[in-house]
């Protein structure tokens, strides 16, 4: 077997996003674990802003970060997946830009959702002394690629519309932009309808989609290609 050209095949950035994000992992695991509370992710993670541990550089560093093993085992998958072949259509330097532009737009996206969910809060609706509400805005901090990639895969669906896709566990293929248009459906809904104990930044993810869709729109405007 020629380990030397399957590494080849994997594109430099995608290569070295999934080397980052697997050592930054090992690192949390070192320094702090997966627990809400912890400096590693005071430090890092993406914080309400009104939080005393908020960051501005937090919009790029929450995408480094992941919050268990199989989080971190998807993403590096859908990345490797979908990345690969965005990178070989645009170029490294391109698809950098893309993939931390979506990542940036999905931080802000959720930095939204903070707003809305703690809205009653900040109206004065709930009474929590200060040292109380910054815990809760701390606890809730948000990290993984997840944002980022579902540009990716925006930009894949947008790219490679008719390519057929197995989706687990649907039985048969399905092209990817509707496979992609389902996933960012069901990440609408989530969002809405938010259900007891879903940990899962739904509007984190369709930001980064919908950054995506954009960006791959705007690129694609001056400059026509037709894909599979």
């Amino acid at each position: 077997m020629n380990f030397g050209n399957s590494y080849q095949r994997t594109t430099p950035i995608v290569l070295n996003l999934i080397i980052i994000n697997v050592l930054v992992y090992f690192a949390q695991m070192v320094f702090g674990g997966n627990e809400p509370l912890n400096k590693v992710n005071d430090l890092f993670a993406l914080h309400h802003f009104k939080s005393s541990v908020f960051r501005p550089y937090q919009l790029v560093t929450h995408m480094f970060m992941h919050g268990g093993l199989f989080h971190l085992l998807f993403n590096m998958l859908a990345l490797w997946m979908f990345g690969s072949v965005l990178e070989r259509v645009w170029g490294p330097k391109r698809f950098l830009t893309f993939f931390l532009v979506c990542g940036v737009g999905a931080g802000l996206a959720q930095m939204g959702n903070y707003m809305y969910d703690f809205r009653h809060f900040d109206s004065g609706a709930y009474s929590f002394n200060p040292e109380e509400y910054d815990i809760m805005m701390r606890a809730g901090a948000t990290v993984g690629a997840s944002g980022a990639i579902m540009g990716v895969v925006a930009a894949f669906g947008y790219l490679f519309p008719n390519t057929q896709l197995f989706i687990m566990p649907i039985p048969f293929p399905v092209k990817a932009k509707w496979a992609i248009l389902g996933i960012i459906a069901l990440d609408v809904f989530g969002g809405i309808t938010r259900a007891a104990n879903d940990n899962i930044a739904h509007f984190a993810h369709v930001g980064g989609a919908l950054i995506g869709f954009l960006i791959v729109l705007y690129w694609n405007k001056t400059k026509k290609q037709t894909f599979y």
